[in-house]
């Protein structure tokens, strides 16, 4: 070319760069201010001196929170780019605002609920996957969090001092409940670690099946309940056999899936005697949707999904007679606490899993624990009879 040509040119990189930079930079105030501007519905202040105020470390969360959710808030806390000393307190000042509605992808959110609608991500096989790899990640975490009854459920914290106190005492109320009587045939479907079969065969001499779909959990329940009129079975409730006078499930619920909401209740009605009881013990969501909220469904309990008010009445419905429903929500908020109190005080003996393992088990616990605190998540306990209770139902005092 000579030198008399006059030629068009993009701009040179390093103008590209700035107007680049540029962009970005406007993006992430915006981004800011939209956030800050929801936050401060609920006195939530960013890098202020408020124990609930979140801490920036990376200027990019913002947009990214913005774009990605929920999901996007828990991943980015988990990499540290933001923290906060009362991650419980913000928790529940998110749920209050309502804040998984107001932002992140509209897309996705569609997505992932035609995936709910549409894939039984519960079926046989993959609730035993999911399962183990929440259940079975450890018995050394598990035996530091929750104390030495090894109960992974809400406690029962009416006159109680101590998270082994809560326990025992919801084993007691759900005993009672059940109206439980020597030599009766008891199924523990979901069974966990044990505790609740050992509890009823030693206070109540009570004849116990437990099952599990985890591989820890059946060997440890077997220990905790040798000796006793208890056997453990590594079984999914839809292979369950023969007839019992009382059944309990306890905090399983939630790994069922609506889409086996029919079988899981016709199963249970079969198994039970004409005039035995039901316990379900449930977390239940406060909205008109079935979810769980998508950070923990993807990274600490997958495939769980969070039954409603609506969706659990319907599936009942023709099935079985609900004698009680009660409410344990509140007490779930003091649990989760009793947990993280207890995992972050075993911590140094547990640094093995790993520094991001630490923050994403804190997100869980305390994020957790601000869900129920808002009233956003419930604990349900229904009594379920087949026909009516002979006598009508009355709920213990306890």
């Amino acid at each position: 070319m000579d030198s008399g040509t006059t030629s068009i040119t993009s701009p040179t990189p390093r103008v590209s760069d700035q107007l680049i930079g540029y962009a970005k930079r406007i993006s992430a105030r915006r981004a800011r201010d939209r956030l800050c501007s929801i936050f401060a519905e609920s006195d939530i202040r960013i890098d202020n001196d408020l124990p609930w105020s979140p801490k920036v470390v990376d200027e990019r969360v913002f947009s990214r929170v913005l774009k990605g959710g929920m999901v996007a808030a828990g991943e980015s806390y988990v990499d540290g780019d933001w923290d906060c000393a009362a991650l419980d307190e913000l928790s529940a000042r998110f749920n209050r605002l309502g804040l998984d509605q107001r932002i992140g992808s509209i897309g996705r959110g569609v997505a992932d609920a035609m995936g709910t609608l549409v894939v039984n991500r519960q079926r046989a096989r993959a609730a035993v996957a999911n399962g183990r790899a929440h259940y079975d990640r450890g018995d050394d975490l598990y035996a530091a969090m929750l104390g030495e009854t090894m109960v992974y459920s809400c406690g029962y914290w009416r006159g109680a001092t101590s998270l082994d106190e809560a326990q025992r005492a919801k084993l007691d109320l759900v005993c009672a409940k059940l109206e439980l009587r020597e030599r009766q045939s008891v199924l523990d479907v979901g069974c966990g670690y044990g505790e609740l079969a050992r509890h009823a065969a030693v206070n109540h001499g009570a004849h116990v099946v437990g099952t599990t779909i985890s591989r820890n959990q059946a060997d440890h329940a077997r220990r905790r309940c040798a000796g006793l009129p208890v056997r453990i079975e590594e079984q999914d409730y839809r292979n369950l056999h023969g007839r019992f006078d009382r059944i309990v499930s306890i905090g399983m619920f939630e790994h069922v899936g609506p889409k086996n909401y029919e079988r899981f209740f016709s199963q249970m009605r079969r198994l039970l005697t004409p005039d035995g009881l039901f316990l379900l013990h449930t977390i239940g969501h406060a909205g008109d949707k079935q979810s769980l909220d998508p950070w923990l469904e993807r990274y600490i309990f997958p495939g769980a999904v969070l039954p409603t008010a609506r969706g659990l009445s319907a599936a009942l419905e023709g099935k079985f007679v609900i004698e009680d429903w009660q409410n344990l929500g509140a007490d779930y908020d003091r649990t989760l606490l009793a947990w993280f109190a207890n995992f972050d005080r075993a911590w140094p003996s547990l640094q093995h899993y790993g520094d991001r393992f630490y923050r994403a088990w804190r997100y869980y616990l305390l994020s957790s624990a601000g869900s129920f605190r808002a009233r956003r998540n419930h604990v349900w306990q229904l009594v379920l009879s087949p026909h009516g209770h002979q006598n009508g139902y009355r709920r213990p005092m306890v």
